[in-house]
């Protein structure tokens, strides 16, 4: 199977978990059929845009940081993300992600589930 860019579904949530203006989503696969991964998707946050601090039980989410910068609360710890970074939250931990600098902050994002 091959799932063409042109066709995916796209998505904007605005102040997504009580985060910072809009998160843009471009979902690479349809997940609702897959038993052990809940999201395939690239997001964009613009400037200033950010995704609030929560929590993930019973699963494990992997941020992919393909172009930009910002910084992630990783369980409380403020660290700076850029290109080619992974951030892996999973096991009860939590995080935040936030755009800090003048581009757009790409990556992609996968929730595995237990």
């Amino acid at each position: 199977m091959v799932n063409q860019r042109g066709g995916m579904k796209k998505d904007t949530k605005e102040k997504l978990r009580d985060g910072e203006g809009a998160v843009h989503f471009t979902y690479l696969a349809d997940c609702e059929n897959e038993k052990n991964i809940r999201m395939l998707a690239e997001l964009t946050l613009p400037p200033g845009a950010s995704i609030g601090y929560h929590r993930h039980d019973n699963e494990t989410e992997y941020f992919l940081i393909l172009s930009g910068g910002g910084e992630v609360n990783d369980n409380g710890d403020i660290k700076p993300v850029k290109a080619g970074d992974t951030v892996i939250t999973g096991n009860g931990a939590s995080h935040s992600i936030k755009n800090t600098g003048n581009v757009p902050l790409v990556f992609h994002a996968v929730i595995v589930t237990y």
